[in-house]
C-alpha cells in the first residue's frame, strides 16, 4: 500500500523494548511520532535516538508518545540502548519496535521497490526505513519525512511542526514559513472576512486579499 497524509496510521501488534503493543491501543488519546532506523548499531541512528530520549519532556508537554523501529530483533536494541546510553548521554527512554521480518516497514510503505531480498541484508539495503511519522489523535497520518542515511533528523524541526499542527487543529489559521510559537500566523483561506472579522476584532494585516496576517491565537 501507498500511505499519505490523511489517511489512518496502519494499526499493528509488534514486540517492543517495553513489551508488547497494539499500536493504536498505545497511542490512545495522544499524538504520535514513529521513527524508524535501517539497522541497529548505525552511527546516524545513535545520535538520533539519544536526541529524542533527550526531547523527552518536549514531546510528553504536547502530549507526544515517540516510539523507535529498526529491522533488528528486541535483543539487538536493548544492546545498541547501551551503546546509545553511554556514547550519547542520556538513556532510551521510549519503546523501540523490533522489525525483523519487515512487517510494519511494509505496513508504512518503508520499504524500497527495488531493494534486495531478505538475505544477508544490510543497512543500505533497509536505506528507506529512514522515515518519521506523526499521528494525530484520531490515528491519521499528519507528516511524514524521510530522511538519506547520512544525514541526521532534525527533532527540532518535528517539534516545530507539531507546534504548528497542534495550533492549526485547533484554530482556523495556517503558520508561514518558517514559523515559530509566538510568531504572526496567516487566517485558513476557508474563513470568509465576516467571520474573521468577529474573530480578530482588532483586525488583521492584509498585504494581499488572499494574505490576511494575525497574531497567534492563544
Amino acid at each position: 500500500m501507498t500511505l499519505r497524509l490523511g489517511d489512518t496510521a496502519p494499526d499493528f501488534t509488534a514486540a517492543t523494548t517495553q513489551g508488547e503493543i497494539n499500536f493504536h491501543e498505545w497511542l490512545g488519546d495522544s499524538w504520535g511520532v514513529l521513527f524508524s532506523h535501517p539497522k541497529d548499531f548505525t552511527p546516524v541512528c545513535t545520535t538520533e535516538l539519544g536526541r529524542v530520549a533527550a526531547l523527552k519532556g518536549e514531546f510528553d508537554k504536547r502530549n507526544v508518545k515517540v516510539i523507535g523501529l529498526s529491522v533488528d530483533p528486541v535483543d539487538s536494541h536493548l544492546k545498541w540502548e547501551e551503546d546509545i546510553a553511554e556514547t550519547q548521554g542520556t538513556a532510551v527512554n521510549f519503546p523501540m519496535i523490533g522489525d525483523p521480518d519487515k512487517k510494519v516497514s511494509d505496513l508504512y510503505d518503508m520499504i524500497h521497490p527495488n531493494a534486495s531480498g531478505d538475505a544477508k541484508r544490510t543497512a543500505a539495503d533497509n536505506a528507506t526505513i529512514r522515515s518519521v511519522f506523526l499521528v494525530g489523535p484520531d490515528k491519521k497520518v499528519k507528516l511524514i519525512l524521510t530522511y538519506p542515511m547520512t544525514t541526521g533528523r532534525n527533532f527540532d524541526e518535528v517539534l516545530r511542526v507539531l507546534d504548528s499542527i497542534q495550533l492549526t487543529a485547533k484554530h482556523k489559521v495556517a503558520t508561514p514559513v518558517n514559523w515559530k510559537p509566538g510568531e504572526d500566523v496567516i487566517i485558513a483561506g476557508s474563513v470568509s472576512n465576516e467571520e474573521a472579522k468577529l474573530k480578530y476584532p482588532d483586525g488583521w494585516k492584509s498585504p494581499k486579499p488572499y494574505l490576511r496576517i494575525v497574531a497567534q491565537p492563544k
